[in-house]
């Protein structure tokens, strides 16, 4: 069975924390990358025990950070690492008019500018290694697939991970490199946690889920295990909806 070394940024958020919990410990050593050393930390003390962890300070939104995070994931590894998850990204809640020029800069930072230079250097890596192949997972939304109102500038910045990862996935097929990606539904997470805090938003929330549920990291984390292991060997430029139905399926509505 191969050992794979796998980079989790973004490490800190609910999801990235879940991914340590799906993953197989015994095939699998994982350096967690984030800009808060603390929380880094935290995740790595939760991590199972059997599991190999590494810890890197880096704003990955930046094109130096993203390449520091690569380069010193691969000195501490040995190996540059042939497993991407890129957990990276913030929500924005704003309709377009009432959405400042520094909120949308900080949003197209935190989700798209993350990615593209977090692929990118990881990339470069895999291409400079002895065998090339590799495989990377990415989060766009599925504000991206569907309109949903007030995201502008979060469906913006998804849409175009949504494009970059089908575009990557073609470059770098033919040396071995898969590049999928997950389009989650809401998902609760600290990051998402205000969205609950009005009363009845909960109950408001799940109605919009065929499934009658909002999100858990796991799911995602789940989804994205899968995508990065030999077991989705096949599977490359495709994003894969983890969101209860939300994009395919009417919720059927019961008159009362």
């Amino acid at each position: 069975m191969n050992r794979h070394a796998l980079m989790i940024t973004g490490a800190g958020g609910g999801v990235g924390r879940a991914l340590l919990e799906a993953i197989d410990a015994s095939t699998c050593r994982v350096v967690l990358v984030g800009r808060d050393m603390d929380r880094l930390k935290r995740a790595q003390a939760q991590a199972p025990d059997a599991l190999e962890t590494l810890v890197i300070e880096a704003d990955v939104s930046h094109p130096d950070g993203a390449q520091a995070a690569v380069d010193e994931a691969t000195t501490l590894l040995g190996v540059a690492p042939d497993q991407l998850a890129h957990c990276v990204g913030t929500t924005l809640l704003a309709p377009l008019h009432r959405t400042t020029d520094a909120q949308y800069r900080d949003c197209i930072a935190a989700n798209l500018d993350s990615a593209f230079f977090t692929l990118r250097a990881w990339v470069q890596a895999r291409l400079k290694a002895e065998t090339t192949a590799g495989s990377a997972v990415l989060f766009a939304s599925v504000v991206s697939e569907i309109g949903v109102s007030n995201h502008e500038a979060i469906a913006a910045a998804k849409g175009a991970i949504g494009s970059l990862v089908p575009a990557a996935a073609a470059t770098y097929a033919s040396q071995g490199i898969r590049v999928n990606g997950i389009a989650p539904g809401l998902t609760r997470t600290g990051a998402t946690e205000r969205l609950f805090g009005a009363k009845g938003a909960e109950e408001q929330i799940n109605a919009q889920y065929p499934l009658g549920r909002y999100g858990a990291p796991g799911d995602q984390a789940r989804a994205a295990a899968w995508l990065l292991s030999d077991a989705a060997s096949w599977i490359t430029g495709q994003i894969l909806p983890v969101d209860g139905g939300f994009t395919a399926v009417r919720p059927m509505v019961r008159a009362r």
